[in-house]
């Protein structure tokens, strides 16, 4: 199906129609806009009450106590509740090993268990609803092949409703190639190397976008944490957060052609800006485990009612420790510093936006 271009009513922005899609969400001003029929304003009003008056619901159900108390198994049950009430949890978690090649990672597994452990325990993700792809699973449907990735990307956002809360867990190597399409600031895809990438290829930051941003619906909610090089915009959303050491920031729009949501809400933390290395270093624990890995880990662990900004401000410290100690990380890392990123499919107060999974 041809896609189709068309300037939003409201701020002018042209967008592109996704294949199947009657309508779309403006991503610069919110503005629904329908292709092909037209919609009378009355019941567009009536739309935009309903979805915007479940989604405070929601956010203010989650800001209130658990009952009985504020202990950590209520709070998680009482998590459940609302997952239950009003969406579903979701994640798919896939770490590469690369074995037998030389430039195995020995951690990604680790990173894995680690990054499964968190949401079961702390965020409230049910353990059935969380899918595993990496090279020890004994289900071949689960070795993090490219079909399987492609597969398990699916996975992740099919049949996804209001409410609901999606999570993609990434480590493994990465790549840059050429950008064919005209569509990278920097001339340049990124793309993430499935175990038989030599066979099947890489999965371009294209093909990521159109499988797990641009379907999403209002109400639904996909973070990302990609540990792995060159992935500041491994998800090709169209804001990039570019913030200095005092903590000052700015969003610097990052696309040539918009690659929006159907009004969802899409967030990725990666390891390091698309022209850094991200690193794998025994600095935190003795063992080896990814930098952004440990440092989102600790982080979500230990600092309560966190909002973005002070999510990344956090991790960029604790990482920038780790290489100030160590002085150089495993083979992954070059003299060149990490630096973890923040990309969104929307702008936001990064030091007011709550981080809710």
């Amino acid at each position: 199906m041809a896609t189709t271009t068309r300037p939003c009513k409201t701020c002018g922005r042209t967008f592109i129609q996704m294949p199947g899609s009657q309508y779309e969400s403006c991503p610069m001003c919110q503005t629904i806009n329908l292709f092909n029929q037209t919609i009378k304003p009355r019941v567009l009003f009536r739309v935009g009450q309903f979805i915007n008056a479940a989604a405070n619901k929601y956010q203010q159900d989650l800001q209130q106590p658990p009952p009985n108390g504020s202990a950590p198994q209520s709070n998680r049950s009482f998590q459940q509740q609302l997952s239950q009430k009003y969406g579903r949890k979701r994640a798919v978690l896939c770490g590469i090993t690369y074995n037998n090649h030389k430039k195995k990672l020995e951690a990604s597994v680790h990173n894995v268990k680690s990054m499964h452990h968190l949401l079961v325990n702390k965020l409230g993700f049910p353990n059935a609803s969380i899918l595993i792809l990496t090279e020890e699973e004994s289900d071949r449907s689960r070795i993090p092949t490219k079909h399987n990735i492609q597969a398990a990307l699916q996975w992740l956002v099919r049949g996804c409703k209001p409410g609901d809360s999606l999570f993609f867990y990434y480590a493994g190597h990465a790549s840059q190639i050429p950008d064919e399409d005209g569509d990278e600031v920097d001339g340049y895809d990124e793309a993430l190397c499935p175990v038989d990438y030599r066979v099947a290829g890489a999965i371009l930051d294209d093909e990521i976008n159109a499988t797990i941003v641009a379907p999403l619906p209002y109400g639904v909610t996909l973070h990302s944490v990609v540990d792995t090089c060159f992935s500041g915009t491994l998800l090709d959303l169209p804001f990039l957060c570019k913030i200095n050491q005092d903590g000052l920031y700015k969003w610097e729009e990052h696309q040539l052609t918009n690659k929006g949501t159907r009004g969802g809400k899409a967030v990725c933390i990666s390891a390091c800006a698309d022209d850094q290395n991200s690193a794998d270093t025994s600095a935190f624990t003795g063992k080896a485990i990814g930098a952004l890995t440990f440092s989102f880990i600790q982080t979500i662990e230990n600092e309560s009612k966190l909002t973005y900004g002070m999510l990344l401000n956090s991790m960029r410290k604790k990482v920038n420790h780790a290489q100030q100690v160590v002085g150089r990380f495993m083979p992954r890392a070059t003299s060149m510093p990490q630096e973890p990123q923040l990309s969104s499919s929307i702008r936001f107060e990064i030091y007011l936006e709550p981080v809710i999974f």
